[in-house]
């Protein structure tokens, strides 16, 4: 693509995950994963028509920096809990009440998690949003931007919470990414940090 000409592509799947996170949050918890998951099957099967997935890590370079990367990533959040704990106002509340709105609860949940959403998430927002951004301006900015995009969506859940957690986790993910250009090293990486904080070590 010239420099300048404008990516519909791009464009379009920012609007599509706009709409379909309103929809999602703009309706009661009890449908929330039911909705969540059709948006993810839904931005898979447009990012995958619209790029090719990376996959340039061998299998035990991408299992490795993966769980160290979750590891990782889930002792910052836990430091970045603790830390809110301590500290007066009432931040530590709205960490509180996301937890309990939209953890896994019963065993579909999780599958889902695993094999839908984890997948969906990293394949859309790196393997796609971001790898057309880095094609247009320095990497990371492409990351910034990327993170900040990915946070955004969750301002329909009204919870500040939520979209620093989205930032952040974008964060690593998009440097992850740019270093070692694989999305199954990101989804084994986000698979463990999810394991970690909803089942293994949660945080509420």
């Amino acid at each position: 693509m010239k420099r300048g000409a404008i990516d519909f592509s791009l464009l379009i799947g920012i609007l599509l995950v706009h709409i379909l996170l309103f929809i999602t949050f703009a309706n009661k918890v009890a449908v929330f994963w039911y909705l969540y998951t059709a948006s993810m099957l839904f931005l898979i099967s447009y990012s995958i028509v619209m790029e090719k997935i990376d996959d340039e890590a061998s299998t035990k370079r991408y299992l490795t920096y993966g769980i160290v990367s979750g590891l990782g990533l889930y002792l910052l959040f836990w430091t970045g809990d603790w830390l809110l704990s301590v500290l007066p106002g009432s931040f530590e509340a709205k960490v509180a009440k996301a937890y309990k709105l939209f953890s896994p609860s019963i065993i579909w949940h999780y599958l889902v998690l695993i094999f839908i959403i984890v997948p969906g998430e990293e394949i859309f927002w790196r393997g796609f949003i971001q790898k057309r951004l880095m094609r247009y301006t320095h990497t990371w900015i492409a990351i910034i931007a990327t993170s900040l995009l990915s946070a955004s969506v969750f301002i329909y859940a009204n919870n500040t919470a939520i979209m620093l957690a989205a930032f952040v986790g974008s964060v690593v993910w998009g440097l992850l990414y740019a270093w070692k250009k694989s999305i199954p090293l990101l989804i084994i990486s986000h698979l463990v940090f999810d394991f970690l904080l909803f089942m293994i070590l949660p945080l509420h």
